[in-house]
């Protein structure tokens, strides 16, 4: 029998199925909703309505560009330098309640300069996303081949696998040990990191990050199996370390895109039953639909390289910066939802997730832009066979490459270990990763795995518990 595998799983199970998981965890009723929009600029607001018409003094996010082109030409010429942002994407706050409003409304906003400063003349440096004909999103690089029907075939039943994971768990519990994560004996501890940072991995690709203040989550999967259905798909060989009713407070979500290793219907539905609209969900472009019909209320909407921020939080800023891969949920909607990987960016650190990649000039942009990083959280696992996997999946060796591109101080090795996802031995991508550290001279304590459960404190102070 085949054995289903990860993203490429993904796209032949709803292509024999045909199953439109899209709408797992859909509310039974219309909700009807108010646009808000809440700057979380230094407490200010400035809200646009999309659906309203365009006065001579406003303008759209996208005529930001042309004025930060003359702020840098003033700036040249001895002028004093602009005070504008770039477009920070567009917020949608859906709320539930008594009104009797059920028109959908969107807002888009922009405030003055936050914590850090951007150099405008940057801008022309990055690629921004591309989409074809048909409105569905391309990946603009060379790098870049898409994965066909023929070749998931040929990867299936002609490569041999050699990810051979022991089925004992004693075996398992040894090589992959599983802790309790640090807040479920010490709640009170959570969120104090001082002026420093702290990740605690809970398997794959979902990362706690605590910094700054705020606690978020990267790509959260909490079940089993990484599939449209229960009882089959790629499952998991290493529990989860916790479940979400076991979390401390969260702040927010990041999601990189919507293959089902990285986007569970499930755990998006039970923190937002936990959490409700005080968590925001970032997401890239094309997912608000999505995230709405499965009840969630925050939910912001990215293009490549805009912004947002948590309300409150106003000094820690949220981007959505590249990525080469794709997204698939169903039959019909490949690629119309963009992916990426995400930046954070507060006052005393910054914090890189590359989301699921392959290897591309991007990570040069995004370190010319926002780097250094304190952390990195890159992929390492999930490679092989490399004919295949190369496109979308980077290796220990390009990893290593991002870590270096990204200017990250330190970085975290995700996405193995979890899932059986392709052909690599299931206990290789740390090995290959020291030794591809060893191969550029580098620390190998600057890229670094953890157990699942596990946490590094970086730059915690002790008095940072008290």
């Amino acid at each position: 029998m085949v054995r289903h595998r990860g993203d490429i799983w993904s796209s032949i199970a709803v292509l024999r199925l045909s199953i439109d998981t899209s709408v797992v965890g859909v509310c039974g009723k219309v909700l009807k909703y108010l646009q808000t929009s809440s700057r979380c600029f230094s407490g200010t607001a400035c809200v646009k309505k999309i659906n309203m018409e365009k006065e001579e003094t406003e303008e759209s996010p996208r005529s930001l560009l042309g004025e930060m082109e003359e702020q840098v030409k003033e700036e040249q010429a001895g002028g004093s330098s602009s005070s504008t942002e770039p477009a920070r994407g567009e917020e949608v706050v859906k709320k539930r309640g008594s009104s009797t409003q059920d028109s959908r409304r969107s807002s888009s906003s922009r405030s003055s300069r936050k914590s850090f400063r951007l150099d405008y003349r940057l801008e022309e440096d990055v690629t921004k996303s591309k989409r074809d004909k048909h409105g569905r999103f391309v990946n603009p690089w060379p790098t870049w081949n898409a994965p066909t029907l023929y070749n998931v075939l040929k990867w299936q039943f002609t490569e041999k696998d050699h990810s051979k994971v022991p089925s004992s768990k004693e075996v398992l519990d040894r090589e992959l040990p599983v802790q309790e994560p640090y807040f479920i004996q010490n709640p009170q501890l959570a969120g104090k990191t001082g002026a420093g940072m702290r990740a605690t991995w809970l398997g794959h690709a979902t990362v706690l990050v605590e910094m700054d203040d705020l606690t978020f989550l990267t790509d959260p999967v909490f079940s089993q199996r990484a599939s449209p259905l229960h009882f089959m798909g790629p499952k998991r060989f290493r529990g989860p370390p916790c479940s979400v009713a076991q979390l401390p407070k969260i702040d927010a979500v990041v999601i990189s895109h919507t293959h089902y290793d990285h986007l569970d219907s499930g755990s998006v539905a039970s923190l937002n039953e936990r959490f409700g609209s005080e968590l925001r969900w970032f997401v890239p472009q094309g997912l608000m639909d999505w995230m709405q019909k499965c009840g969630c209320e925050n939910v912001i909407e990215l293009d490549w390289w805009e912004e947002n921020c948590v309300p409150g939080h106003d000094e820690v800023t949220f981007v959505l910066t590249p990525a080469q891969h794709w997204c698939k949920r169903t039959p019909t909607d490949d690629n119309r939802v963009l992916w990426g990987s995400w930046s954070v960016l507060g006052p005393g650190n910054r914090f890189f997730f590359a989301g699921d990649t392959g290897y591309c000039s991007a990570f040069e942009q995004i370190g010319k832009r926002f780097g250094p990083f304190d952390l990195a959280a890159i992929p390492i696992g999930a490679y092989e066979p490399r004919w295949f996997m190369k496109a979308q999946h980077v290796d220990p060796e390009e990893a290593v490459r991002i870590h270096i591109d990204v200017q990250a101080k330190c970085s975290l090795g995700i996405h193995w270990g979890t899932f059986a996802l392709a052909y690599e031995f299931y206990l290789d991508p740390p090995v290959k990763l020291k030794e591809a550290m060893d191969r550029y001279g580098l620390n190998q304590d600057k890229f670094f795995v953890l157990k699942h459960g596990e946490s590094k404190d970086l730059n915690v102070e002790e008095d940072a518990f008290e």
